[in-house]
């Protein structure tokens, strides 16, 4: 890989990194299933009206977005306006290698290789690890509820990895447009009809602007300019070299929510974190493959949340 391209990835790390500020920013005003079904929304739009829909089966593109946009954002918001630190977030949220090697497993048959056994089992006892410990100081809610966004975004790529789609970045921005309904539908049952409406008509005033700030980092920083990034050094260079990249992540989410946020995670919390990722990075190890098979092993499906 290139100096430059080294740079790039590096770029995504940030870009993504900085999107769990940007989150929290949007939580501090929005209810958390609405502003998931607007931050699909805003991209939804220009996406129906300007990218052709990618030739792939509509049912894995429906598991997909189900997946990775619904599960994934409301398990993952919802965490995070119950309490779940937005840097442990970032961490906890690097669930979703294991479990979608786990998925692959027993959905895909897919062979697991002993390193990634290992890193299971090291990327589970990282879990407990963390959820120790915060048994001791908070609840385990956000803790399980952020684990269920790592499991929804590993059923999402199942969904990514079936549809076998020659156009990643296509595919990508057509899985927005599953969520912003289900998201709607589930801001009405649960927050309520009036919520949404009344933070949304309110989003100049106190908290709003910076809201609508971070709604519009997401959508236009974390999302388009990292997904495309992204998407394109994985048309450069094979998914192993570039996959691990992205259990940097973690580092930039903990670092800008100790600086801006002034949130101070426990060692115990660190420390399982680091194991996560060091169990999320064996389950990513590539061994060898026959040439026939090279063809079902398609890249990592990665978006910034």
């Amino acid at each position: 890989m290139t100096s430059r391209d080294r740079l790039l990835g590096l770029t995504v790390v940030v870009l993504w990194g900085l999107n769990f500020l940007a989150i929290r920013a949007g939580l501090d005003h929005f209810p958390p299933f609405f502003f998931a079904a607007l931050r699909f929304f805003v991209i939804a739009i220009p996406v129906i009206l300007f990218v052709p829909r990618p030739q792939v089966p509509l049912k894995w593109l429906l598991v997909y977005g189900l997946g990775f946009g619904v599960g994934q954002f409301a398990f993952l918001f919802w965490a995070m306006h119950v309490g779940m630190p937005t840097g442990l977030a970032s961490l906890v949220l690097q669930s979703s290698a294991p479990f979608t090697v786990v998925l692959g497993a027993v959905l895909l048959r897919e062979r697991l290789r002993p390193a990634q056994v290992c890193g299971l089992l090291v990327a589970m006892a990282g879990m407990t690890l963390i959820g120790w410990d915060r048994a001791q100081h908070a609840a385990l809610l956000p803790v399980a509820l952020t684990l269920l966004a790592g499991l929804s975004w590993a059923v999402g790529n199942i969904g990514n990895r079936k549809a076998a789609s020659d156009q990643p970045m296509r595919l990508m921005l057509w899985m927005c447009v599953i969520p912003p309904l289900p998201m709607l539908a589930l801001s009405l049952g649960v927050e309520g009809p009036s919520a949404g409406w009344n933070s949304l008509t309110s989003s100049l005033e106190g908290t709003g602007p910076l809201a609508l700030a971070g709604l519009a980092y997401i959508v236009i920083l974390g999302t388009v300019a990292g997904s495309g990034l992204w998407t394109a050094l994985l048309s450069r260079y094979p998914a192993g070299m570039v996959a691990p990249f992205s259990l940097l992540v973690p580092l930039v989410g903990i670092g800008a929510s100790w600086l801006v946020l002034h949130e101070e995670p426990s060692m115990l919390s660190l420390i399982g974190g680091a194991v996560v990722i060091a169990g999320a990075a064996a389950t990513q190890v590539s061994g060898r493959v026959r040439p026939s098979t090279l063809s079902h092993s398609p890249a990592p499906a990665r978006v910034g949340v």
